[in-house]
């Protein structure tokens, strides 16, 4: 049986409402982590972060591909992104993943 590795790149809003974009195989771990000032450079002075959006992807190439685009809109466009995107199950994770931060303090 082969091993399906998902990647996903998140959007993260950070206290100074900028977002942060990154990629992960574990979304949960990798909120924790920077809300624990243990991620990213830019993240590390602007926590505590919330997750707000994330896509899934078969693997970390196609991820890293899609972080990239990602990055390179506005932030106004990275909003209409979000809007248009946002599933209604998609909240529902990124509620749960948020909650369990708020466990985790």
């Amino acid at each position: 049986m082969e091993l399906i590795n998902k990647a996903y790149v998140y959007i993260l809003k950070c206290n100074d409402d900028s977002y942060y974009i990154g990629y992960t195989t574990d979304l949960n771990k990798r909120v924790l982590v920077h809300n624990l000032k243990k991620g990213a450079k830019y993240t590390k002075g602007r926590t505590p972060v919330v997750l707000i959006y994330y896509d899934e992807y078969e693997n970390k190439s196609e991820a890293i591909k899609n972080e990239i685009l990602l990055k390179k809109l506005s932030k106004k466009n990275k909003v209409k992104y979000i809007e248009y995107n946002l599933t209604k199950d998609k909240k529902m994770i990124i509620d749960r993943i948020n909650k369990n931060l708020e466990k985790n303090k």
